[in-house]
């Protein structure tokens, strides 16, 4: 087993016959158009099958029928047949290319809504490139064996049709023809397990190339900094070549079948050469019809081998089709029971003996309680791993928790509709995220139809619109990818501004202020100051202000509430937040800050 091309957690083997299935049901939308491709493949194949027999007819009348006109007749007549057989094929690939092009764009969007519907924990487990290729690079090929399949109903019009002509023109040349069908087939048959194999590992291979090229170049300000370019090309080149060989065997594979049926084309050839050649001095064939014999063994075989070398690419699309079904049938891990639309929410929040994991071995929360009245600003603080940021991804359902309930306004969290719920759901992140897009799209991503004012009045809620106007092209200045045109604070204030044009009714800051220089977060404070009033706030903090100014405070370890109460309360006690408050906050007070001067002051 090559490394790195394992499969997916949630990949699984799908017949065959239930794949066909499943991808002729993406074709059920276009029967119609489908109907008149296939009429005109009938007629392509036709025209094309004429051919051979307007030959042998020459052939046969050349001698007794010296007739000019009637010659000349007869090869405009083929001639015709090629140029009816070239618009018929041109006419049914505009069209099978339409409806191709339609069939990926559907299987494209099943699978893109699929990934979507998934929760964080998908993302966690499987790399975003792998997925990528999967919806971008199997769908294509999954398009191109269609075509290929068409190609392939075609060349079979095309056998039958000679076939039947042969049989009746001379039987023992017709069991020396078809003689060899079947071994074609059993070899293509046999050939099926191995091509499947090889081309799967193909496709996780380029998969692994995508999915490494993807994070390489996501880090590669890291990279740069710590001046690993080298590294990074020299585990590209080791990721290239696995896919290089890989890809080199499975050419291999695949080439083996088509040398092989080509020597059985020829022991075929040889022997219509010498059993037709007898017939024809003995005065039992014409030699016009051992023409159409010869002529239609490459129009027989020309087909059959097109299977053949088809029997590649189809186990491609196969494969292909399975890596894509496989990823829309992946079921999420959050699951709504009900699909409650609340209109407006109080924030009340309750959990209620919640067990959570991220992995089946470690448990975050275990028979976790805690309550949240409605309005209460509450900050959340601990040492890292003691399960901060794991309460507000619960909040938000970005996770599926094992056991017990988490009640919003004294419902389960799981009877709400998960859209409507999240519109009231307001998350400032520690590491803001813009997109490639202008400022004013970047703020109004919530509510796209929001107005100007709106936008400036969020802005002015969060820091004020001073920083705009310093800006090129103020609204409209384009950001850059993940916001690199601007500096970590502005980006978080565009972050800011984004979630309280939404005005949700319950806001989770996961250290909202920690990517901004002190001047910004004064600001900041100001407005969250009014923000979060009336409003049920979570705070997770690492900063004096917040956890000074909050209704509560939750100390946590190891997911447990091991604290809460306020500032002094918990000061006086001198448990666990005395700890944390003098590792952490206590030189952020103005106190301190004053304390320490006078210290310097003296020692000068």
């Amino acid at each position: 087993m090559w490394v790195g091309l394992e499969a997916e957690e949630y990949d699984k083997e799908i017949s065959d016959r239930v794949l066909i299935k499943r991808i002729l049901k993406y074709f059920t939308p276009y029967k119609r158009p489908m109907g008149f491709v296939v009429f005109l493949l009938s007629l392509g194949s036709l025209s094309s099958s004429l051919i051979p027999i307007l030959t042998s007819i020459i052939l046969n009348n050349i001698e007794t029928n010296r007739n000019v006109v009637y010659i000349i007749f007869v090869i405009a007549f083929t001639f015709m047949l090629n140029i009816l057989g070239w618009v018929f094929n041109y006419f049914r690939r505009r069209k099978i290319s339409k409806i191709i092009g339609d069939v990926v764009l559907d299987l494209r969007r099943d699978a893109g809504e699929a990934v979507l519907n998934h929760d964080l924990s998908f993302f966690d487990r499987n790399p975003i490139g792998k997925v990528v290729s999967r919806i971008n690079t199997d769908s294509r090929d999954l398009g191109e064996v269609v075509n290929l399949s068409l190609d392939l109903l075609s060349s079979f019009f095309i056998i039958i049709f000679l076939l039947v002509i042969m049989v009746f023109m001379d039987i023992i040349l017709f069991l020396a023809t078809i003689i060899t069908f079947p071994l074609f087939f059993l070899i293509a048959f046999a050939y099926r397990k191995i091509a499947r194999k090889r081309a799967l590992l193909g496709q996780r291979a380029l998969a692994s190339v995508n999915a490494y090229v993807k994070e390489s170049f996501s880090g590669i300000q890291i990279a740069k900094t710590f001046r690993q370019e080298k590294k990074l090309y020299d585990t590209f080149n080791e990721v290239n070549d696995i896919s290089y060989k890989v890809n080199l065997r499975r050419g291999f594979v695949f080439s083996i079948v088509y040398p092989a049926l080509s020597m059985i084309q020829g022991i075929v050839l040889t022997l219509i050469v010498f059993l037709g050649g007898a017939r024809v001095l003995n005065g039992s064939l014409s030699v016009g019809d051992l023409n159409l014999f010869l002529s239609g063994l490459s129009f027989l075989f020309f087909p059959l081998l097109s299977i053949a070398s088809f029997w590649p690419a189809f186990q491609t699309g196969m494969s292909a089709s399975e890596r894509i079904f496989a990823l829309i049938d992946t079921i999420p891990l959050v699951i709504q029971n009900d699909n409650i639309k609340p209109p407006e929410l109080n924030g009340e929040i309750e959990f209620k003996d919640v067990t959570f994991q991220y992995e089946a071995s470690k448990e975050v929360f275990t028979n976790f309680n805690l309550k949240i009245k409605p309005g209460e600003s509450v900050a959340i603080v601990g040492h890292t791993g003691a399960g901060k940021s794991s309460l507000a991804k619960l909040i938000a359902r970005f996770y599926e928790f094992q056991e017990g309930d988490i009640l919003i306004d004294g419902k389960s969290i799981r009877a709400y509709d998960l859209s409507e719920y999240r519109k009231h759901i307001g998350i400032i992140p520690q590491t803001p995220f813009l997109w490639a897009d202008t400022l004013e799209n970047n703020i109004k991503y919530c509510c796209k139809n929001a107005t100007d004012d709106a936008v400036l009045n969020a802005l002015n809620n969060s820091s004020g619109t001073d920083w705009i106007e310093d800006l090129s092209d103020g609204l409209n200045t384009y950001t850059g990818e993940r916001g690199s045109m601007l500096s970590m604070g502005q980006r978080q204030l565009v972050v800011f501004a984004r979630v309280l044009l939404e005005n949700p009714s319950i806001l989770i800051l996961d250290e909202a202020t920690a990517s901004v220089d002190p001047f910004t977060e004064t600001k900041i404070q100001d407005a969250l100051q009014k923000t979060i009033e009336g409003r049920t706030s979570i705070i997770i903090a690492h900063r004096l202000w917040t956890v000074r100014h909050v209704d509560r405070i939750i100390v946590m370890d190891h997911g447990k509430i091991v604290e809460e109460g306020n500032h002094d309360a918990l000061m006086a006690k001198g448990g666990t937040y005395a700890e944390l408050y003098n590792t952490y906050f206590r030189h952020q007070s103005l106190e301190y800050i004053e304390k320490m001067k006078e210290i310097v002051q003296n020692k000068t």
